[in-house]
């Protein structure tokens, strides 16, 4: 990070409760770049990204994790793009490369089709910003809040949506960060993604009940996580309210049909099911 070609920054070292040498490393760098803050406990990446915001002086905040990698440019190319922006825009943001055993992925996807301006609508159906890749102006968080510490993950994507409410987005549709993916992260705890859904379609029920294609997919995606945990009664639960909201789409009263059939019938079709849709988005 301290090799980026923008030189006119701060950078708040946020240790959250870290029982290693963190605070040695830290502090063997620029001490006057550099301002370190350490957690009495863990608290979880939103609280210290929080601490972070409250601390920090700029008017404009970005972030960064230790298993994440910025290109040199990346500041540079996001400060310039705020000089040229609308008033409206709050957020620029860069593409990235998501590494995931082995395979690289360049995010966002050609298939979104608006990656920029007022993308609420776009962001509630999913989201391809990611941390490590904003710049962000201070007022935005005086507007729409900071990082919800109640959601176990996905912590990011709920922000955008709130961001998205009020403010324009701008992207610079480059790869300027490199994300690792760690299977032994947080991001790779199933029941904590099941509950940090319920949780977002909790907050913004009223918006996505606007488009019921939308509710219903929301509410297949907890059915089938929950039912691929072995939570086979209440993923079919939400299975079934997927149906009544959307009854056009037979793949959710397929999922709900597989769900009585018992553990290993039911991951076996979603395998399936997973299967043929990737042979069909590779033919598109």
């Amino acid at each position: 990070m301290l090799d980026q070609t923008y030189r006119d920054f701060e950078l708040i070292a946020v240790d959250d409760g870290s029982t290693d040498s963190t605070e040695e490393v830290v502090k063997s760098f620029d001490a006057e770049r550099i301002t370190y803050i350490k957690h009495d406990e863990n608290k979880g990446g939103a609280a210290a990204r929080n601490t972070g915001i409250k601390a920090a002086r700029g008017e404009y905040i970005a972030f960064q994790d230790s298993d994440d990698e910025w290109l040199p440019e990346k500041l540079e190319k996001q400060v310039k793009a705020f000089e040229t922006a609308p008033p409206e825009v709050g957020v620029v943001y860069t593409g990235f490369y998501r590494l995931e055993n082995g395979k690289k992925t360049y995010i966002p996807s050609p298939k979104i089709v608006q990656k920029e301006g007022y993308i609420f609508n776009s962001l509630l159906k999913g989201n391809f910003v990611t941390t490590q890749a904003v710049l962000v102006k201070r007022e935005c968080f005086e507007k729409a809040g900071m990082f919800d510490e109640n959601l176990p993950r996905l912590q990011d994507w709920e922000l955008f949506i709130r961001i998205s409410r009020y403010y324009h987005f701008k992207c610079v549709d480059e790869p300027l960060v490199v994300s690792y993916y760690q299977p032994y992260s947080i991001s790779a705890d199933q029941s904590a993604l099941i509950g940090a859904l319920e949780l977002i379609l909790d907050k913004h029920s009223d918006d996505i009940k606007k488009d019921k294609r939308l509710l219903a997919s929301y509410l297949s995606l907890i059915g089938d996580l929950l039912c691929s945990d072995g939570q086979l009664k209440q993923g079919r639960s939400y299975l079934v309210k997927a149906v009544k909201a959307y009854p056009l789409n037979i793949k959710y009263l397929g999922a709900g049909l597989a769900s009585l059939l018992g553990q290993r019938a039911y991951n076996m079709a979603a395998a399936i099911y997973r299967k043929i849709r990737g042979w069909f988005s590779k033919g598109q």
